[in-house]
């Protein structure tokens, strides 16, 4: 019996997710989703991200967590349009938890919307938020075994960051033992191997999602 309420489930949240979407090509911008384990450093990603980004762009963030607004203050310190969203429990952001918090963010004057999920290497592939892209960060303290472990989050994702690339070494993790399993699920996805800390990386990232809001805009002006 739980067969059909997972689906009915997920059906509904397609719904919002459709909804979510047209709202976001309606406001011209590229929505990003961004998916880890916890500790993997999505917020210093998008803060790297943003700083690295033409001027021109403007940006704001979703912030998914189970609990606190830590995160959140740490975006909106850097003048960042930010939205809280506290799970209280569940282990993902979901479509109409992102519906609930557009009105709370001058989407007319984005030009890229980063919305950060709960950390966890499951349950976000499963729910589509209505976002563009589905970003999957990785990072070398977890260990290069992640896309043989999670291969469902991996094979959802339209690009894959390797963070803390600056520990490989000390940490001995097997880059090709890792770029093998990305290749084995998503053969054609841009890996980009940056850290955060250093820089290392973050410029080839950057012109990547740059193009992907040059392109997403193209499309949309036809």
């Amino acid at each position: 019996m739980s067969i059909p309420v997972v689906k009915a489930i997920l059906q509904a949240n397609e719904a919002v997710a459709s909804e979510n979407r047209a709202a976001f090509d309606a406001a011209d911008l590229l929505a990003v989703n961004l998916m880890s384990s916890p500790g993997a450093g999505k917020t210093s990603l998008i803060l790297a991200t943003i700083e690295r980004l033409p001027a021109s762009l403007r940006a704001g963030v979703i912030e998914g967590d189970i609990a606190s607004t830590l995160d959140a203050e740490r975006i909106a310190a850097h003048g960042i349009p930010v939205v809280q969203i506290n799970t209280g429990g569940a282990c993902h952001l979901d479509a109409p938890m992102i519906r609930s918090a557009l009105p709370h963010l001058p989407l007319e004057t984005l030009d890229v919307l980063f919305i950060e999920n709960v950390g966890n290497l499951v349950c976000p592939a499963e729910f589509d938020l209505g976002a563009h892209l589905n970003i999957v960060i990785a990072s070398v303290p977890e260990g290069h075994d992640k896309p043989y472990k999670y291969p469902g989050m991996f094979q959802k994702a339209d690009g894959i960051v390797l963070n803390k690339a600056d520990l490989m070494e000390v940490l001995e993790f097997d880059l090709e033992a890792f770029q093998h399993g990305v290749k084995i699920l998503r053969p054609d996805v841009p890996l980009f191997i940056v850290s955060c800390r250093t820089g290392h990386g973050l410029e080839a990232w950057t012109e990547w999602l740059f193009e992907q809001h040059r392109l997403r805009r193209k499309r949309y002006e036809r």
